[in-house]
C-alpha cells in the first residue's frame, strides 16, 4: 500500500467551520446562539471524528485484502487521557479547528480541556498501553486493543483536611463522541456451574451465572491518518434484562438484580480486593474481559476461512502483565472444547499466539488467586490449570498452584512463547529472582523491549513552546522519527537557542503556575525551580523521602535563613489504592507539611510543596513540560520501568535517580553528567537487608533525619498529634523499602541541584541534552521490537 494512500485532504476554515454548526445542530439539537460551551466542545469533536472514519475503515479493508496478522494487545488499563487533541494533532487538523472556531466566535484551547479524561487505566500500566495503541497505528501494524469500559473507571480523588477521600469518576455522564457502539457485537461469558466429561474426554462447561460482553469501538489514529487501528472496550449487560414476574410479585429490588450483577463488571477498575468479594469481582473482571476478547478474534479469525491450525499465523495475543492470565486456559478450552484440537496441540498453539509483558518485580503483584476461588467461578479453566501446573512440574520443578493458589505470573509464563521485561535492568531480575527455575529451563523465552513513550503526545501535543522551537530548529520529522532529536545536539553550545529553550520551559511553567493558582489556590513563583514526582502513591515509589528530604531542607532554612537557597517549589501528583493505609498516610503527611511550610513567613518565599487534588493524563499534560527536576527516586531493584522519567527528561527535565528501571539507560543515553545519581544499587539493596538494625543505625548516623523523624512524632505538622505511628514505626524498624539509608546521599545530591540550577546557562544545556538524547525512548521503537521479536507482525505501510 502507498504511503499517502490513506492521508485525508484537509478541509478549508469555512467549510469545517460549517459542519461543526452543522452538527451543532443536527446531531446536539442546539440553537447556535444558546449552545453551551460544552455543546460546542461536542460539536467540534465530531466533526474531528467524521474526518477519521474513512481511513478507519481503508485501514480494516486493507489488514483484509493482505490476510496477514493482526495484533491483539490485552489489558485491563488503557489511560487514554482526552481524544481531542490527539486526534486533532494526527489528523494534522488542529490550525484548520482553530481558525474555524475562531470564524464561530469560539476559543479552541478553551474548548478541548471541556473533555472528561477518559477512566480506564491508573498509571503507567495503561498509559504505555495508550502509546502503544498510538504507535500500532504510527506503524501501520494492524491491531485491536482490547479491554473494559469502566463506567467509573478508578476514582476521582479529594483531599479533606490532608486525607484522601475516593469518589466515583463520572466520565461518561459526559456523551462520549469518540465511541462506536456495536450492538451487533455481543457475547456470552459464563461463570459456575460445573463440567461434563464423556469418556473420550471431552468437555462441556456448563455456567450458573452468564453476562453479555458488548462492544464498544474507538478508532485509534495514528501520526498524519495513514493508519487507523481500533480500541475495542467491553460492556456487561444482563441476559435478561429486567425480572418482570420478581417486579409483579413485589420484588422490586430483585427484579433489578440481574442488570445489577452485570453492571457491576464493568462499573469500578480494581475494585477493593482485600475483601473476599472484592477478589471475586477481580477475577470475574479479568476472565469477562479475556473470554469476550478471544471470542472476538477467533470470529474475526474464523471469518477469513482460515484453517485453526494456522491460528498462530495470522494472531498475535499480547498479555500485558497478569491480568489477562487467563487468556492461555481460556484459548486452550476454545480450541479443545469448541474446535476440537487435541490437548497437547492446543497448549502449543495457544503459547505460540501468545506473549506475556512483566511490568512488577513486587511479589505482591504477581497476582495469586486462591485455587478454591478459581474453581468455583472458572471450574472447566481451573481442570485445565491442573494440567498445565503438572506438565510445568514435569518440565521445570515450577508449580503454577502452590500453597492453594494460582500463581498467575507462572501461568503467564508457561503459556507465552516470549516474556518481555520493560527496561534492561528489569529484565534480568526477572531472570534472575521472578522466574528464575522458569528461566533457567527456557533460556531463550525471555526477551527486552525497553518501554517508550509516543512523542506526538508527550512533546508535540502537550508541549507546544518546545516542540515548536524543534522544530523551527531541525524540521518536523521528529514526530514520525524521534531519534531525529540528535540533530539538536550542535545546538545546544548556541546562545540564541539556550535562550529559546529556557523561553520555553518558563511559558510553560508560567502557564502551569497560573493554572494551580486559578483551579487549585496556590501561588507559587515561575522563577523557582519545579521539582516534580508524578506517579502512584506506593512505597517503593518513596514519595516519603520526597517529604522528609522537604522537611530537612525547610529546617536548614529556618536555621539559616541569611544562607543563600535556591526557591523551590515541590509539587506532588498521584493516588493511592484506597486500601492502601500505608500510601494513604504519606499522602496525608505531604498535605500536612504543606499546610505547614507554604504558611511559614521564613521560608514560603524559597520553599513551597504543592499537592494538587485528582491527578490524570491531563494534569500530566500540564505538569511534564513545566517540570525542572524529575524525581525518580524509587527503591533501586523495584521499579521496572518507569515511563514517567521519559516523558520528563523528553520534555527537558533534568533527573534525580537511582540506578533502577529505565533510569540505567536514560543515564546512558543523556550523559552521566547531565543526570544526578544517587543511593544504594539493587545488588546493594539486597546487601543492606541482610544487615541487622539497618534502618535504625541509618537514622542514628543521620542527626538531620532523625530531627525530622522527632518532628513528626512531635506532631509539629499534625497540631500536636502524633498520627503517624504506623510512617514511623516502619522507618524506625523494618524499612524494606530503604529510605533511611538512602537519605543522606539523597539530601546532599538535592544540595548540589541548588547550586547548579542558579547557573541557568548550563541547566538549560543540561535540559537540552536531555530532550535532543532522548529519541530512543519512543514507543515507535519499542513496538517495533515487539512486532519483530515478538509477534512477528509487519507494517501496512510502505517507507
Amino acid at each position: 500500500m502507498p504511503k499517502d494512500t490513506l492521508t485525508p485532504t484537509l478541509p478549508t476554515a469555512a467549510r469545517f467551520a460549517d459542519d461543526i454548526v452543522t452538527h451543532l445542530m443536527s446531531s446536539l439539537g442546539k440553537d447556535p446562539d444558546h449552545a453551551s460551551d460544552n455543546d460546542w466542545r461536542v460539536a467540534l469533536s465530531l466533526t474531528v471524528r467524521d474526518r477519521v472514519v474513512d481511513p478507519w475503515f481503508e485501514s480494516t479493508r486493507a489488514t483484509y485484502a493482505a490476510a496477514g496478522k493482526r495484533v491483539y494487545y490485552l489489558s485491563l488499563e488503557f489511560l487514554i487521557g482526552r481524544l481531542i487533541e490527539d486526534v486533532t494533532i494526527n489528523l494534522g487538523l488542529e490550525k484548520v479547528a482553530t481558525k474555524a472556531l475562531k470564524r464561530l466566535g469560539k476559543d479552541y484551547d478553551a474548548l478541548v480541556v471541556l473533555e472528561a479524561d477518559a477512566a480506564l487505566g491508573n498509571g503507567g500500566l495503561g498509559r504505555l498501553a495508550a502509546c502503544f495503541l498510538d504507535s500500532l497505528s504510527t506503524l501501520g501494524i494492524p491491531a485491536y486493543g482490547y479491554g473494559i469500559r469502566y463506567e467509573h473507571g478508578l476514582f476521582e480523588q479529594h483531599f479533606r483536611d490532608g486525607v484522601q477521600v475516593e469518589n466515583a469518576e463520572a466520565w461518561l455522564a459526559q456523551r462520549n463522541v469518540w465511541e462506536f457502539e456495536r450492538p451487533e457485537v455481543t457475547y456470552e461469558v459464563g461463570f459456575g456451574g460445573h463440567v461434563d466429561y464423556t469418556e473420550d474426554g471431552a468437555a462441556t462447561w456448563h455456567p450458573t451465572d452468564k453476562v453479555i460482553a458488548k462492544a464498544y469501538d474507538t478508532p485509534v489514529v495514528g501520526w498524519q491518518a495513514k493508519w487507523v487501528n481500533t480500541l475495542r472496550l467491553w460492556s456487561a449487560l444482563p441476559v435478561v434484562n429486567f425480572d418482570l414476574d420478581a417486579f409483579n410479585r413485589g420484588d422490586h429490588l430483585g427484579a433489578s438484580a440481574p442488570e445489577s450483577f452485570a453492571r457491576t463488571l464493568s462499573r469500578v477498575l480494581y475494585p477493593d480486593d482485600t475483601t473476599d468479594q472484592g477478589k471475586e469481582l477481580r477475577l470475574k473482571q479479568e476472565y469477562f474481559f479475556v473470554a469476550a476478547s478471544l471470542r472476538d478474534l477467533l470470529r474475526r479469525f474464523q471469518s477469513e476461512g482460515y484453517e485453526i491450525e494456522t491460528l498462530a499465523d495470522h494472531v498475535a495475543i499480547q498479555m500485558n502483565d497478569t491480568h489477562p492470565a487467563l487468556a492461555g486456559p481460556e484459548l486452550i478450552r476454545l480450541l479443545v472444547d469448541e474446535h476440537g484440537v487435541a490437548f497437547d496441540a492446543a497448549i502449543d498453539l495457544a503459547r505460540e499466539c501468545l506473549g506475556y509483558t512483566n511490568h512488577t518485580l513486587l511479589p505482591e503483584a504477581l497476582e495469586r488467586w486462591s485455587e478454591g476461588l478459581v474453581k468455583h467461578l472458572l471450574p472447566r479453566h481451573y481442570a485445565i490449570i491442573c494440567l498445565l501446573n503438572l506438565r510445568s512440574l514435569e518440565a521445570t520443578g515450577t508449580p503454577i498452584l502452590e500453597h492453594g493458589e494460582v500463581k498467575m505470573g507462572e501461568l503467564s509464563f508457561v503459556m507465552a512463547h516470549r516474556v518481555n521485561g520493560v527496561s534492561a535492568l528489569h529484565t534480568e531480575l526477572v531472570k534472575e529472582l521472578v522466574f528464575h527455575d522458569l528461566h533457567a529451563a527456557y533460556p531463550d523465552r525471555i526477551v527486552n523491549q525497553t518501554n517508550g513513550v509516543t512523542p506526538r503526545r508527550w512533546l508535540l501535543s502537550t508541549n507546544a513552546p518546545l516542540s515548536t522551537l524543534i522544530t523551527k530548529t531541525i524540521g518536523d520529522d521528529w514526530v514520525a522519527d524521534l531519534e531525529q532529536l540528535t540533530a539538536l545536539e550542535p545546538h545546544v553550545d548556541n546562545a540564541a537557542f539556550l535562550r529559546n529553550f529556557d523561553k520555553a520551559k518558563r511559558a510553560n511553567k508560567v502557564a502551569l503556575s497560573n493554572w494551580l493558582r486559578d483551579h487549585h489556590g496556590a501561588a507559587i513563583d515561575p522563577d523557582a525551580m519545579f521539582d516534580i514526582q508524578i506517579k502512584r502513591i506506593h512505597e517503593y515509589k518513596r514519595q516519603l523521602l520526597n517529604i522528609l528530604e522537604t522537611i530537612a531542607l525547610w529546617n536548614d532554612m529556618r536555621d539559616t535563613p541569611t544562607a543563600t537557597w535556591t526557591p523551590r517549589v515541590k509539587i506532588f501528583g498521584g493516588k493511592a489504592a484506597p486500601g492502601y493505609a500505608m500510601a494513604k498516610s504519606v499522602i496525608r503527611l505531604i498535605n500536612d507539611v504543606a499546610a505547614t511550610v507554604n504558611t511559614d513567613p521564613v521560608t514560603r518565599d524559597w520553599l513551597q510543596v504543592v499537592f494538587p487534588e485528582n491527578y490524570n493524563v491531563s494534569m500530566a499534560e500540564r505538569l511534564i513540560p513545566a517540570a525542572d527536576l524529575s524525581e525518580q527516586i524509587s527503591t533501586a531493584g523495584k521499579e521496572a520501568s518507569g515511563t514517567g522519567n521519559m516523558k520528563l527528561s523528553l520534555n527537558g527535565a533534568l533527573t534525580i535517580g537511582t540506578l533502577d528501571g529505565a533510569n540505567v539507560e536514560i543515564r546512558d543515553h543523556v550523559g552521566a553528567e547531565n543526570f544526578y545519581l544517587f543511593g544504594l544499587t539493587a545488588e546493594q539493596v539486597r546487601a543492606r537487608r541482610t544487615q541487622p538494625d539497618y534502618a535504625r543505625a541509618a537514622i542514628e548516623a543521620s542527626p538531620r533525619l532523625k530531627r525530622v523523624l522527632g518532628q513528626i512524632a512531635d506532631g509539629v505538622f499534625s497540631g500536636g498529634e502524633n498520627r503517624y505511628g504506623d510512617i514511623l514505626g516502619m522507618l524506625w524498624d523494618h524499612d524494606y523499602f530503604l529510605v533511611t539509608p538512602d537519605f543522606a546521599d539523597y539530601f546532599e545530591t538535592q544540595r548540589q541541584i541548588d547550586v547548579d540550577y542558579r547557573d541557568r546557562k548550563d541547566w538549560t544545556r543540561k535540559a537540552a541534552l536531555n530532550t535532543a538524547r532522548m529519541g530512543w525512548f519512543s514507543s515507535d521503537r519499542t513496538i517495533a521490537g515487539y512486532a519483530s521479536d515478538i509477534w512477528g507482525a509487519k507494517s501496512m505501510l510502505t517507507n
